[in-house]
């Protein structure tokens, strides 16, 4: 790679952290963030798990999967809306950045804030509730390839080209709300009956969840390469369909 190249990488490196930085510290502490990204995962766990017996390793492991799922998929959902609304976005469009540049910056805002909660519980976990890990590194791989995946899934969501935060808020929750059911989340794929199990495949949720077992419980039933590896796939695929679709907005006036 000539010197040239090499310094455009640099410099598009350099724009797409500078895009997360600043959304980091403007939109982290905003009430929209704070609801649907933090608070509804934790009481959306807390609501399906009272009452239930299971330990507080299997806890942990769904509790992960839950708060990396929801949690990196609802910052673009909500930031992207309320740039429009303000031209922010008009003018990040317009600055002299490829447009995959700005989207991985985007992705990189929802990853962040994802992996500093599911940390964050972690660590309750660990402390309080003595939960032992079985692959410390292969969940810490994990926390931070479903995190990065599940917010560019949001990214899709926000290139609908609206400014409110609800409009776009409705049809994410109607495909988010079906992925986490099929999922092996509420019940585990060993449960599940042949049907149901093959449906829960579709779900990238579930391939984070088997993940969180395998690093938390030592055990899954779907091999950990396999499910790394559909996660990263399904991470370029959702990050690739943002692009298009933001582009396709852009061509459309919007």
């Amino acid at each position: 790679m000539n010197t040239g190249k090499m310094r455009r990488l640099q410099n598009e490196v350099a724009q797409a952290w500078a895009v997360a930085v600043k959304d980091v510290r403007v939109y982290y502490l905003t009430p929209p963030m704070i609801m649907f990204g933090l608070a509804l995962p934790l009481f959306l766990f807390f609501s399906f798990s009272v009452k239930r017996e299971i330990g507080p390793e299997q806890g942990m492991s769904r509790l992960l999967a839950l708060t990396t799922f929801f949690t990196a998929s609802s910052a673009g959902v909500i930031i992207i809306p309320m740039e429009r609304r303000t031209g922010t976005y008009d003018r990040l469009l317009a600055a002299p950045m490829a447009l995959i540049t700005l989207l991985i910056g985007k992705t990189l805002v929802g990853a962040f804030f994802a992996a500093a909660v599911a940390l964050v519980s972690l660590l309750v976990g660990l402390i309080w509730l003595h939960v032992d890990v079985a692959n410390p590194p292969l969940l810490i791989t994990t926390l931070v390839l479903a995190s990065l995946t599940f917010s560019a899934l949001g990214l899709v969501f926000a290139s609908i080209p609206s400014r409110s935060v609800g409009n776009i808020m409705m049809p994410s929750t109607l495909i988010r709300w079906p992925l986490l059911f099929i999922s092996g989340i509420f019940i585990p794929l060993s449960e599940m009956s042949p049907w149901a199990r093959a449906v829960a495949y579709l779900s990238p949720l579930t391939y984070a969840q088997e993940l969180m077992n395998r690093a938390v419980l030592g055990e899954s039933l779907i091999a950990p390469w396999l499910s790394l590896t559909v996660l990263l796939l399904s991470g370029v695929v959702f990050l690739a369909a943002a692009a298009w679709m933001h582009q396709r907005s852009r061509r459309l006036g919007y």
